[in-house]
């Protein structure tokens, strides 16, 4: 593939290694740095931080795949300042408008984490302690890339090994075909068994934006839920609450809005985050779900003071234009259904979304012309006159886990409502006006799903849980007169819960096919 004999060749060079004081830049001098690298504990820490930093690298990536599709994004422009994306958001992909290229970019951090994994398996200096928990980390960070290469595509070509060991890879060698998707499922399950076997009985080390045993474990009962509601391995049901159950620790944060609250890192909710962090790293894309100053500023109303009739327009509410603050402007919504959705007791409402209103005051009595929201949920802090989006993006939390754990007691027919109960009650700070009553089968996976659809918001959740969670037979994924989540027809296309890929993937690699459904111009289909 021309993609790795170019990542071959500049595999080093690919990395910069961050620390919370600086970057460290891993620079060979042969084809793997063998006369430079590899020769200390040290080099081998600031590998795996690198490693750690290019998952960072990823977070906007999980977020497109785990969630744009999944209903919750706005297909409207509401600022006049056009969104991105579109193609994704109304489920409007093919073969040569794919919505993400290079298979999402993941092999690019596959193939460094097989090196490291080559590599430090042979390392001697390493006690066999320092060497386990590196190699768990990087066994679990690699299940976690394939697990999202196999919800996104199905079958993928499995890459395992570095290939090469040397400088000019012959392009032919390179190539492979997709393995099927029982091949990657069996796969990933092979490496987070490893890597809970290496972790061992060691504890959390260091800080929660590093891989842990228990981020192995949360991972483990989310990619056992799947197997067993998506591939039907009804006993990977029991292997997915036993992986959760040992996940032990956490508890949930009081208040909801101070889980991603940029002074709150490591809190007590937190099992595995993406670190960001004023003068190191932001989270980017926050900035495109807020709004434009010159398309807001003095043109809307605070839903208080329309409902009223009376008020002064808003202004920037969010302090979104302190001054060095990187451009903000709406380039993605969400639909206002979703913030509707939310009770107005429910916390989890204002600390997710700011809403706010175009109005008709023209006419009596006046008209709501135009209902919007920002993202405020990972809205970061202003320091030295700037504001930064410095919140952590939250990768596992224990809300998950009892929502998974609500899940899985549902499917074995028991009842979940223990586990909503204690997420409601935080949600509605114990006052829940409309407490959960457990139901039918049916009837309970809708409730759970409006609470993980309310929960993880921008969190890179809810087209994973359309496609898992269920409603009689078929995932919530299709379109059904008994629930209004739905996004794509059953009859006509089934085939697009799996991704394309575009034609520059197999012109490189003859072997590669397209995603069973779409049409395609590949001679070897």
């Amino acid at each position: 593939m021309k993609t790795y004999k170019y990542l071959i060749l500049v595999v080093f060079l690919g990395i910069a290694t961050m620390s919370c004081k600086k970057t460290l830049d891993l620079k060979a001098e042969d084809s793997f740095g063998d006369g430079t690298f590899w020769q200390n504990e040290s080099q081998v820490t600031n590998f795996m931080v690198g490693l750690h930093k290019q998952f960072r690298d990823n977070q906007f990536q999980f977020v497109r795949l785990g969630e744009m599709r999944g209903g919750g994004f706005s297909n409207v422009d509401r600022q006049n300042t056009s969104l991105n994306e579109l193609q994704i958001i109304q489920q409007d992909i093919n073969e040569n408008s794919s919505g993400v290229s290079n298979w999402a970019g993941f092999y690019g951090p596959i193939f460094q984490l097989n090196l490291f994994i080559k590599k430090t398996e042979e390392l001697g200096f390493l006690s066999a302690t320092q060497k386990n928990y590196f190699l768990g980390q990087a066994y679990a960070m690699r299940a976690y890339y394939y697990f999202h290469l196999l919800r996104t595509y199905g079958g993928v070509p499995l890459r395992l090994e570095p290939d090469v060991t040397n400088p000019n890879p012959d392009a032919v060698s390179l190539r492979k075909a997709r393995s099927t998707e029982a091949e990657v499922l069996a796969a990933i399950k092979a490496d987070l068994d490893k890597s809970i076997s290496l972790f061992g009985t060691a504890g959390n080390q260091g800080d929660k934006s590093l891989w842990s045993p228990k981020a192995a474990l949360m991972l483990k009962g989310e990619v056992y839920l799947w197997s067993a509601k998506v591939y039907g391995a009804t006993a990977d049901l029991t292997e997915a609450k036993n992986a959760l159950n040992a996940v032990t620790g956490y508890s949930l944060m009081p208040n909801f809005a101070n889980v991603f609250n940029s002074t709150n890192k490591n809190n007590s909710e937190v099992i595995l985050a993406i670190r960001y962090r004023v003068g190191e790293a932001e989270m980017g894309n926050v900035a495109s779900f807020t709004y434009s100053i010159p398309n807001f500023s003095g043109i809307h109303y605070k839903d208080s003071t329309v409902t009223a009739g009376v008020g002064n327009f808003l202004g920037d509410p969010l302090q979104l234009a302190a001054p060095n603050s990187q451009q903000v402007i709406q380039r993605y919504g969400y639909t206002f259904e979703l913030f509707q959705s939310y009770g107005v007791a429910d916390t989890r409402r204002n600390a997710t979304f700011y809403d706010y209103y175009r109005v008709n005051t023209n006419v009596t009595p006046f008209v709501v012309t135009i209902r919007n929201t920002a993202l405020v949920k990972f809205l970061g802090v202003i320091d030295a006159n700037k504001r930064y989006f410095s919140d952590d993006w939250v990768v596992y939390r224990e809300a998950d886990r009892l929502l998974m754990l609500a899940e899985i007691a549902n499917a074995e027919g028991a009842s979940p409502a223990s586990f909503i109960k204690t997420i409601r009650d935080r949600a509605f700070n114990n006052a829940d006006p409309t407490p959960f009553v457990n139901g039918s089968k049916d009837a309970n996976e809708l409730a759970i799903f409006a609470e993980r659809s309310k929960e993880f918001v921008y969190e890179g959740k809810r087209w994973y849980d359309i496609r898992r969670m269920k409603f009689g037979a078929d995932p919530l994924v299709f379109k059904s007169l008994s629930h209004r989540y739905g996004v794509l027809d059953k009859a006509t296309q089934a085939y697009k819960v799996l991704w394309p890929i575009e034609p520059a993937i197999w012109t490189n690699d003859p072997l590669v096919k397209q995603t069973p459904g779409y049409a395609t111009t590949n001679p070897n289909k």
